[in-house]
C-alpha cells in the first residue's frame, strides 16, 4: 500500500510516518501533486498556524488538489481544521471539503479551562468504520487552541468548555482534532482502520 504524507511545513511529521512504519504501511512525505494523486491513501497531518500552512498549499497548488481526490484522506489535527470552510486563526479561508467553520476556544472560567487543550480526553457517539473497534469514551490526546464546530459531518465529539468535532466524515474525507500518533493503542486503531478503509 502507497501512502502519501502531505508535506507543508508543518511540525509532527516524523511521528506520523513512525506510526505508519510500525503498522507496515510504505509512506512518502512529500508535496508533488502526481505522487500525491496516485497514493492508495492520504494523511494530511499537521501541527502549526492555519494561514502559514495555507499559504505553501496554495504556492504548491495543493488547495486545487486536495479536494478533488479520490481516495481515502484523513486530515490530523490542523489537517482536520484546514479541511473546513473558515478558521478564527488569522481570518483564514481554508480548503472548504467541510462546510464546517473553526472556532478560537473561549474559557469561562480561566481557572478552570486552560488554551490550549493539551493532554487527554475522550471521544464518544462514534460513528463510521474509522473509529470499529473502539469503546465510547475511548482517551485520545489532544493540543489544540481552535476547534472544529458540530456538523452533520461530526462521527465524534469531545467535551472540552464545550463539546465539539473530535472527528468528521464526508464523503472519503475522514479527519480528526487529536493526535493519533500520540494517542497510544486508541490511535494506532484509528490508524489501522483508515489504512484498511
Amino acid at each position: 500500500m502507497n501512502v502519501a504524507v502531505i508535506k507543508y511545513n508543518a511540525g509532527n511529521v516524523q511521528s506520523v510516518l513512525y506510526a505508519l512504519e510500525r503498522l507496515g504501511a510504505e509512506a512518502i512525505l512529500t508535496d508533488d501533486l502526481e505522487r500525491i494523486s496516485k497514493a492508495d491513501k492520504v494523511i494530511f497531518p499537521g501541527q502549526g498556524e492555519a494561514s502559514t500552512a495555507m499559504k505553501y498549499l496554495k504556492e504548491r497548488k495543493l488547495d486545487k488538489l486536495i479536494p478533488q481526490l479520490k481516495q481515502p484522506f484523513f486530515g490530523v489535527c490542523l489537517g482536520q481544521q484546514l479541511l473546513c470552510e473558515h478558521s478564527e486563526e488569522n481570518d483564514t479561508t481554508c480548503l472548504g471539503v467541510f462546510p464546517v467553520k473553526v472556532k478560537k476556544f473561549v474559557p469561562q472560567n480561566a481557572e478552570e479551562f486552560k488554551v490550549p487543550h493539551v493532554g487527554w480526553n475522550n471521544i464518544y457517539d462514534l460513528k463510521t468504520p474509522l473509529l470499529e473497534g473502539l469503546d465510547d469514551h475511548s482517551f485520545v490526546y489532544y493540543v489544540h487552541s481552535f476547534y472544529c464546530e458540530l456538523s452533520e459531518y461530526t462521527i465524534a465529539k469531545t467535551h472540552y468548555i464545550h463539546d465539539f468535532a473530535a472527528l468528521m466524515n464526508k464523503d472519503n474525507f475522514y479527519a480528526m482534532q487529536a493526535h493519533p500518533e500520540k494517542s497510544s493503542l486508541v490511535g494506532e486503531r484509528i490508524l489501522k482502520n483508515f489504512l484498511s478503509l
